[in-house]
C-alpha cells in the first residue's frame, strides 16, 4: 500500500505515562526515545507497522499534553495539528483521568476521531477509572499483551478507513485500453512519475486493463488508430488534449480520479458550479497538501488556477493558499470558494476533515481537476462517466 494511504493511529496522553514505551512495545523496536525526563518527545514520531487484518499503518508518538516548559506551548500545538491527521486516536493515561486526559477526549469528540483508553502501567498501579461508553484497557510495557490491544484497535478503527478503495475498477474491466496522457514538461519531476500516474497505472494492472501511457505529442497519432475505453490525462493538459481525443471516447484526469478517491466528489460537483457566482473581490482558497518547490511561472495553484479563473470569470479575484495540511485561515467563512488538490500525498482522512471544516462554514468546494475542466468548458464531459 502506498505510504501516504496508510492508516494513521496517534499517540496521545501526558508526559510520561508511556506513550513511546507502547509505541515501541507496538513496534518491536526502538522507535522513540524512552526516558524519565518529562518531555522526551517533542515533535511527532512516526513508524509504520503491518496490523493483520487490517495492513499496514503509520503510528504517530507525539509530545506530552501537559507540557509546560519553555517550548511547550509549540509541542502542544503540534500535538493538536496531528489529532487532525489520524483515522484513530489511543488516548495513554495512569492511575486517574485528570482534567488534561478529559479535554483529550472532548476534543477527540468534537473532532470526530474514534479513540480509546489505555491504562497503562497497570502493573503498578490499579485502574480506577470508568467512563460510560468508553473502553478502557489495562496494559503494561513491562509485559504486554498485544493482542487485546490490537484487537481494540481493529474494533475502534472506522472500516471505511481500511478498505481499498478504488480509482477505476467501477468503470474499467478486465482487457479494457485505457490511455494515460503524461506530459514531459517542465513541471514534471526529474526522472520519475507522480504518484497519481503511478497509482493509476497500478490499478489498471490489477484490474487486468491494457495501460497505454504516452506523452499529449504522440496522442493524436496513436488515436489514428486506436479507440481506447478512456482517455486520462494531466488537468493541465486539458485543452489540448480534449481538442484531439473525440466526443465518442470518455475523457477524465489524475486529479479528478484522486478527487473520488480522497475527497469529497458530490460535494466537489456541486461546489464547482460556483464558479459561475464569483464577484470582484470574492476571496479563494487554494488548498495544496505537500511541500514542493514552487515555480512561479508555472506553479498549478499559486499561478495557472488562479489565472484561468480570472480569465474565465472577468473578475479580479483574491487568492490564499495554504501548503501542507496548514490551518485554514481564521476567517474562512468569508471565501467563496475553496479549490482542494488531488491530496496524492496526504490521506483521504485529513482530507475531509479539512473539507468538513468548510462545508460546516458554507464554503463551496472544488478540486484542482474539476476546476480547469471547468474553465475550460469540458466539465460535463470530464465527469459523465461518474455521474452515471
Amino acid at each position: 500500500m502506498v505510504k501516504v494511504n496508510r492508516l494513521h493511529i496517534g499517540i496521545f496522553g501526558k508526559m510520561n505515562v508511556g506513550k513511546s514505551s507502547l509505541i515501541n512495545t507496538l513496534t518491536g523496536q526502538e522507535v522513540s526515545v524512552v526516558a524519565a525526563h518529562p518531555g522526551t518527545t517533542t515533535d511527532p514520531v512516526k513508524k509504520i507497522i503491518e496490523i493483520l487484518g487490517i495492513g499496514p499503518v503509520t503510528l504517530v508518538d507525539t509530545a506530552g499534553i501537559d507540557d509546560a516548559s519553555a517550548l511547550g506551548a509549540q509541542r502542544v500545538r503540534r500535538t493538536n495539528e496531528a489529532l487532525d491527521q489520524v483515522d484513530l486516536a489511543i488516548l495513554v493515561f495512569t492511575g486517574e483521568l485528570d482534567s488534561y486526559d478529559k479535554n483529550l477526549m472532548q476534543l477527540c469528540t468534537a473532532r470526530k476521531v474514534p479513540f480509546f483508553l489505555v491504562h497503562n502501567k497497570s502493573d503498578l498501579r490499579k485502574l480506577s477509572a470508568q467512563v460510560k461508553g468508553v473502553d478502557i484497557v489495562d496494559f503494561s510495557c513491562k509485559a504486554p499483551y498485544l493482542p487485546v490491544l490490537l484487537d481494540m484497535i481493529k474494533k475502534h478503527l472506522p472500516k471505511s478507513s481500511y478498505s481499498q478503495d478504488v480509482l477505476l475498477d467501477d468503470y474499467v474491466e478486465r482487457g479494457d485500453e485505457v490511455v494515460l496522457v503524461i506530459p514531459i514538461d517542465a513541471s514534471a519531476p526529474e526522472g520519475r512519475l507522480i504518484l497519481p500516474q503511478v497509482q493509476t497505472i497500478r490499478n489498471l494492472l490489477d484490474i487486468g486493463a491494457v495501460a497505454v501511457c504516452l506523452k499529449d505529442t504522440e496522442l493524436r497519432e496513436y488515436l489514428r488508430t486506436h479507440t481506447p475505453k478512456l482517455v486520462v490525462t494531466d488537468s493541465q493538459a486539458f485543452k489540448y488534449v480534449s481538442s484531439v481525443v473525440p466526443p465518442t471516447i470518455p475523457l477524465t484526469s489524475f486529479s479528478i480520479l484522486f478527487s473520488r478517491l480522497k475527497g469529497d466528489f458530490d460535494a466537489y460537483l456541486k461546489g464547482t458550479r460556483a464558479i459561475d457566482t464569483l464577484q470582484e473581490g470574492d476571496k479563494v482558497l487554494i488548498m495544496e497538501s505537500c511541500s514542493h518547490s514552487v515555480n512561479k511561472c508555472d506553479d498549478i495553484g499559486r499561478t495557472k488556477i488562479p489565472n484561468w479563473l480570472q480569465k474565465y470569470t472577468g473578475k479580479k479575484l483574491q487568492f490564499t493558499v495554504v501548503a501542507n495540511l496548514d490551518a485554514l485561515p481564521d476567517d474562512a467563512q468569508t471565501y467563496k470558494l475553496a479549490i482542494q488538490c488531488g491530496g496524492c500525498m496526504v490521506t483521504r482522512t485529513q482530507i475531509m476533515r479539512r473539507l468538513n471544516i468548510l462545508k460546516e462554514k458554507g464554503v463551496a468546494l472544488s478540486n484542482y481537476g474539476l476546476t480547469i475542466a471547468y474553465c475550460n468548458g469540458i466539465f460535463n464531459r470530464v465527469t459523465e462517466i461518474f455521474r452515471r
